[in-house]
């Protein structure tokens, strides 16, 4: 079976988006989505997004890790499979669409740049690793004054398979404060390593630091090591409503590949 697909990356996050109507690809084919995000063996991705109709809304969007795992929200991956849409489905204009975590809006702002909503986040809570944040995933953020420390993919392999976490585990970021607002690196679970970007990340560090005061914005520019992400939000000082992510998305090319 012939599979065409989009290879999209947002800031440095890369994925492969499967157009999936009429239904090409099982929910259920861990084992192919893992060997298609393969950068050795298949097409190389963080993850793969399959893009299917939805009643009430303008797609549903389901994601897998590069493992092959299902994810409930990719931030990045979102802004993507919207801009996909927008280009091959409903042209520019605002849009709807499912997750995994419930629905989300999606807008253009020109030049290949995409706002998404993001869930609100209604409580965190602190543990001796960190504070903990749910953006449509679980999110772990330690702020440090050291984001560029040479372990970093150790120490947070070793907090992401913590028992305190089990069973799924939890993503891990690593947040500095600066001036000019946040710099971020996220080990995130499914890809077991560091990426260069991750939206739900980007998004979980702000709120963490306006909640603990480090921020007095509800608007903050996070630098990743792929780019730059835009988040605002309205708190209260003990949860955040009105979230939304902005940054790039961008097609990379498209093809084809064959799945016997």
């Amino acid at each position: 079976m012939i599979i065409p697909f989009n290879k999209y990356e947002g800031t440095g996050n890369d994925f492969i988006i499967v157009r999936n109507n009429p239904k090409l690809l099982d929910h259920n084919d861990n084992n192919i989505f893992k060997r298609l995000c393969n950068r050795r063996f298949g097409i190389g991705a963080d993850g793969l997004i399959l893009i299917e109709d939805s009643p009430g809304y303008d797609f549903r969007m389901l994601y897998y890790n590069a493992d092959g795992s299902p994810g409930e929200m990719c931030g990045n991956g979102g802004r993507c499979a919207a801009h996909f849409v927008m280009k091959h489905l409903t042209g520019p204009r605002n849009l709807s669409f499912l997750a995994g975590d419930g629905p989300h809006t999606a807008r253009s702002a020109g030049d290949d740049i995409i706002e998404i909503s993001v869930r609100d986040v209604r409580e965190s809570g602190e543990t001796p690793d960190g504070i903990l944040v749910n953006t449509g995933v679980p999110h772990l953020v330690i702020f440090t004054d050291d984001t560029e420390r040479a372990d970093f993919v150790t120490f947070a392999r070793g907090i992401r398979h913590s028992s305190r976490y089990a069973p799924g585990g939890v993503n891990v970021n690593l947040v500095r404060v600066t001036d000019n607002g946040l710099v971020i690196r996220t080990y995130e679970r499914g890809v077991e390593d560091e990426t260069l970007s991750c939206g739900t990340g980007a998004t979980a560090s702000a709120i963490a630091a306006a909640l603990t005061g480090k921020i007095v914005t509800g608007e903050t520019r996070v630098s990743v090591r792929g780019g730059e992400l835009h988040i605002r939000f309205v708190t209260d000082g003990a949860a955040a409503s009105e979230v939304y992510l902005t940054g790039p998305a961008t097609f990379v090319f498209s093809g084809e590949t064959e799945i016997l």
